[in-house]
Formats: C-alpha cells, sequence, structure tokens
C-alpha cells in the first residue's frame, strides 16, 4: 500500500545512491520539486531516465548527483542548450556524462518493455537511421514471421525508481492525470519503487467518480506526496502555468558552472524543503501563472443495479 508522506521522507527512503531514477511528464507535470530534493540530499551515481530531459537534468546533472544520462531529445524548451549537460558530454567538466540516447518512441518502447517483463522490444522507426550507429543496444533483428523483413529492437528499461507528478491522488496512491500525456504509467509499471506528487491528495470518492482519468494505479505506488506548485517553472493543466520567464533566465545562469552552482546554493541547498522554495518565490509570482477556469464536460456511467 503507498504512504502519504513528505518529499523528503520519500527521497530519503526510496532514492538512493547509484539508483536509476526516472522522472517522466511531458511538457507539463514534471517533477522539478522531487529532482530539488534528490540535490538536497546528495545522492551520487545515479542514472537519469528521462524521455524529454530539459532544465530539471540540467539542474540536477548540473549539482553532481548523475554519473549517466538515458534520454531522447534534450534541451531547454523554446529556449537552446541545457549548458550543464553539455558541458559535462562535451569537456568532462567537471567530470565525463555516460550517455545513452534513443528515440522518444524508443524510450517509451523501453518502458513498455520493462512493464511488461519483455526481453526486447521491436521498432520499425529505426531503419536508415543513425541512432544504432550511435548506441549499439540498439540491434537489428529478423522478423520470425516475414522473410528477410529486418526491425530494430530496443532493451527493456526498468528503473530502480519512477517519480511522477499528478493533479491529485488519494491515500492509496490512485493517481489522476488530465492534459497532455507522456509515458508516465508506463515508467512507473517498469520501476521497482514508485513516488507520486501531486497538487493534492482528495477523498476516494473523488477519484471513483471519474475513474478513467486514473493513470497510476495505486497498487504499484510506494509513496504518494502532497506538493502544490512541484512542477514549477513547468505547468500543470488546470492549476498553474508554465514559467516562461524561468525558462529564459535559466539559460543565462546555466552558462557558467558558477552562476549555476550560485542558483542551487540560494533555490535548492539554501531552501529547508518545497515549501520554503514556494514561500520564497512568493505569493504575486504563484498568482501571476493561475489559469481561468475552463471546465471539461461531464459523462453519464449510469448507475445499475
Amino acid at each position: 500500500m503507498a504512504e502519504i508522506t513528505s518529499l523528503r521522507e520519500a527521497v530519503a527512503g526510496l532514492v538512493h545512491d547509484g539508483d536509476a531514477v526516472a522522472m517522466e511528464g511531458f511538457t507539463h507535470l514534471i517533477p522539478h520539486a522531487a529532482g530539488h530534493e534528490i540535490i538536497r540530499q546528495g545522492r551520487r551515481d545515479l542514472t537519469l531516465c528521462r524521455m524529454t530531459p530539459d532544465v530539471i537534468y540540467d539542474q540536477m546533472i548540473g549539482a553532481g548527483v548523475a554519473s549517466k544520462l538515458v534520454f531522447s531529445w534534450l534541451g531547454n524548451p523554446g529556449v537552446g542548450s541545457l549548458h550543464a549537460i553539455r558541458r559535462r558530454i562535451e569537456h568532462a567538466d567537471p567530470a565525463p556524462l555516460a550517455i545513452e540516447e534513443y528515440s522518444h518512441f524508443g524510450m517509451v518502447c523501453r518502458y513498455v518493455a520493462g512493464a511488461s517483463n519483455l526481453p526486447f522490444f521491436p521498432i520499425r522507426s529505426y531503419y536508415e537511421s543513425d541512432l544504432p550507429v550511435a548506441n549499439d543496444r540498439i540491434r537489428p533483428m529478423t522478423s520470425p514471421y516475414e522473410d528477410e523483413t529486418e526491425v530494430y529492437v530496443v532493451p527493456p528499461l526498468r528503473p530502480d525508481v519512477t517519480i511522477v507528478h499528478a493533479q491529485r491522488s488519494d491515500a492509496g496512491g490512485d493517481a489522476q492525470i488530465w492534459g497532455l500525456l507522456g509515458c508516465q504509467k508506463e515508467a512507473a509499471f517498469a520501476a521497482e519503487r514508485v513516488i507520486v506528487v501531486c497538487e493534492e491528495i482528495v477523498d476516494e470518492t473523488v477519484i471513483r467518480a471519474d475513474p478513467n482519468r486514473t493513470v497510476i494505479p495505486g497498487v504499484v505506488v510506494d509513496a504518494v506526496v502532497e506538493a502544490p506548485f512541484a512542477c514549477h517553472p513547468s505547468f500543470a493543466q488546470g492549476y498553474y502555468d508554465r514559467d516562461n520567464g524561468f525558462y529564459l533566465e535559466w539559460d543565462r545562469v546555466a552558462r557558467e558552472a558558477e552562476t549555476l552552482d550560485a542558483w542551487l546554493d540560494e533555490w535548492v541547498r539554501g531552501t529547508a524543503d518545497h515549501s520554503e522554495y514556494v514561500e520564497k518565490m512568493g505569493a504575486a509570482r504563484w498568482d501571476s501563472l493561475r489559469p481561468q477556469e475552463q471546465l471539461s464536460g461531464e459523462v453519464n456511467y449510469g448507475r445499475y443495479a
């Protein structure tokens, strides 16, 4: 059964040095606060997995928590490069960073294979791609059903820990997501341990009233954390908007290791927890990110005798 806990306790109990850690969420619902807590607790030698590494992995890799990155596309979305990651890859500064690159779909297929306990997953889209040249874990295979048909296969991805953010969850870990979906479900089912961070913990009756929004069932969840604004500067659909100014500012902050480290000292290492980060950011900042209400429609599930 999932346990309601703080982010500090969840990371302390479930994320260990040397773990493979997946933090998923596509465009919104990116678990930034969890990444900050991993930095605060000084984890080391992590293998970070993510379909679209962006600012949170730049922060974590800049903080020295990781020795390897498993990923597809990476960048500061809408802005440019991730400078801390580039320093590690291009200049081994301050240390080398091992990388294992796939396409978006390749990463999804790896999670599906891990979740399904499969030894590999076939994929057609690497035909005439250079990725199999860059990554020798993407391997050709002849179909057992069609003569001479060659496909590529990717290995399963089974993280030690998957961390996802959801709009809401009940105490048992039944987590609901709406808006853009990434591969949170697949990553959660593939993992040994799962942390769900959410904007709010709600009564079970709320979850049961809208069951099709439950993307991650509590049966695979170890810890549930209520942490409003925990996606910032990403957004949570219906709760707050993307902080575009932050992404622009991060490009300046991350260009030099010294300014990045100073930012971490002030905003991450210098705050006791996510609540202090929220308070430090200020009420005006959060108010500026609140969306207007836009309710979705209702459906009739029917009441049966």
